[in-house]
């Protein structure tokens, strides 16, 4: 017997017995309705699985506009329940009329049984696959929120950010491409996201793809996906970022440290708006919003024929430069009282407050890492702090002019942090020319980067 609820809607008594007899062996619930004014009043009516519902109640009519009125109640009230429409008077044009308003099958009086209890089962496993898709469809709902809430914490009320985000409100409302410029560790992501935000698409996902972080062999694999057996690692299917990203908002980060044969694949999605998984020849449509983001000088790169034109047309629709921390006056004591706020409670320990010379020492700095730096240097010195007061002393600070810390550097790691970002400063964050210059690859380098979070 299955787990089934039924409801036989007619106003001949007979067929509702008969059907009840029919019926009560193979489902776990059957219920009868000899008025189809009860069903405006029949409770959870959302909980049954299928209606039996007669085509024509009122002696002498025969032209289903009772039945097909009914219909659309039901599916108001219940529009994944599988109704079943039957009447004694067949006719093709009535039938795909009650299909087209949502019906799942249509019986004819007198009905075979073997035949009425394929169509219900029928009926049945169509009303669990709504159910199914139904419950898989919150549950995406659900993720989705969960990735893309928490992660748009913009700080600050500076005139310089106060323009960037009104401008971010202007385009969001749009569907154009975006890219958003700016020196290392100003949150050029968190600009990105709070696009994501705000625009139509702000229940679908945000993917995210740090182009820079990605092998140039795997360029393909990553972003359009790939088919089984296309490659030797490639043991099953899979989709890319920009299938993933579907419906939704496609970052991609670091875009300047594209290769020329890379930024040719990438132009080509871009404007045919779809991608071929690598080992295929199927184009797959995709419909994204596409920001790009980079510290890089573009302009200057398609100067140097490092960078195509074609593509920087592309992405830079909308142009956002968001400002250095500073530029941003006011807002690096916002921010430092922010994550100090953050980073007293994640190690316990309340009540941390800065001295006055302290305060003085974060406003006077440059910050040439700016929020990034901001943030390990609060972290760090939250961590160190043995008394309630951070002093001056508690902040590790580096000179912009020497690439050094106050008293110099202290170890190895230092020192190679010092060469790194000195280098990228004097090549105005051109990831290869400074590699090139500290003599290894622009991977290493950006592994290197990585791990000292630059």
């Amino acid at each position: 017997m299955l787990d089934a609820k039924i409801l036989v809607v007619d106003d001949n008594k007979s067929v509702l017995s008969a059907l009840e007899i029919l019926l009560q062996f193979e489902y776990k619930s059957v219920q009868t309705l000899f008025n189809p004014n009860q069903i405006s009043s029949f409770p959870k009516i959302d909980e049954i699985d299928i209606v039996l519902l007669d085509m024509n109640f009122s002696a002498g009519v025969n032209t289903g506009n009772e039945g097909l009125f009914w219909l659309k109640e039901i599916k108001k009230k219940s529009p994944n329940t599988s109704v079943i429409m039957m009447t004694a008077y067949g006719a093709v044009d009535l039938a795909v009329k009650a299909l087209k308003e949502g019906a799942s099958d249509f019986i004819l009086k007198p009905w075979n049984n073997e035949r009425l209890l394929t169509t219900v089962k029928s009926a049945y496993e169509l009303r669990k696959s709504k159910n199914e898709i139904h419950q898989l469809k919150k549950k995406e709902s659900h993720l989705k929120q969960v990735i893309n809430e928490g992660k748009n914490n913009i700080i600050g009320k500076s005139q310089a950010l106060t323009a960037v985000l009104n401008l971010v409100k202007k385009v969001a409302k749009t569907d154009v491409n975006v890219l958003i410029t700016g020196e290392n560790g100003t949150g050029k992501e968190l600009i990105a996201r709070e696009v994501h935000r705000l625009s139509a698409r702000n229940n679908e996902v945000f993917i995210g793809v740090d182009m820079g972080s990605i092998a140039e062999n795997l360029f393909e694999s990553e972003l359009f996906g790939h088919i089984k057996g296309s490659f030797t690692d490639a043991k099953e299917d899979r989709a890319g970022k920009f299938e993933a990203a579907h419906q939704g908002s496609l970052f991609l980060d670091e875009i300047g440290n594209l290769t020329l044969q890379a930024q040719a694949k990438l132009l080509s999605a871009i404007q045919n708006k779809s991608v071929v998984r690598v080992g295929s020849n199927k184009p797959i449509k995709v419909d994204i919003r596409l920001i790009c983001a980079t510290n890089c000088n573009l302009e200057q790169m398609v100067a140097d024929g490092l960078f195509r034109e074609d593509l920087l047309y592309r992405i830079n629709t909308i142009h956002i430069e968001v400002p250095p921390l500073r530029e941003r006056e006011g807002d690096i004591m916002v921010l430092a009282d922010f994550f100090l706020k953050r980073f007293s409670t994640k190690y316990d320990k309340p009540g941390l407050k800065m001295n006055t010379m302290a305060l003085e020492k974060l406003s006077a700095y440059p910050w040439p890492g700016n929020i990034r730096e901001l943030l390990h240097t609060m972290e760090r010195a939250v961590i160190l702090s043995e008394g309630n007061v951070l002093k001056p002393s508690d902040f590790l600070l580096h000179s912009r002019a020497t690439g050094t810390t106050e008293d110099g550097p202290r170890t190895l790691d230092e020192m190679e942090y010092q060469m790194i970002t000195k280098a990228l400063e004097q090549h105005d964050g051109n990831y290869s020319a400074a590699a090139e210059q500290l003599g290894v690859t622009r991977q290493t380098l950006y592994n290197k980067m990585k791990r000292f979070k630059v």
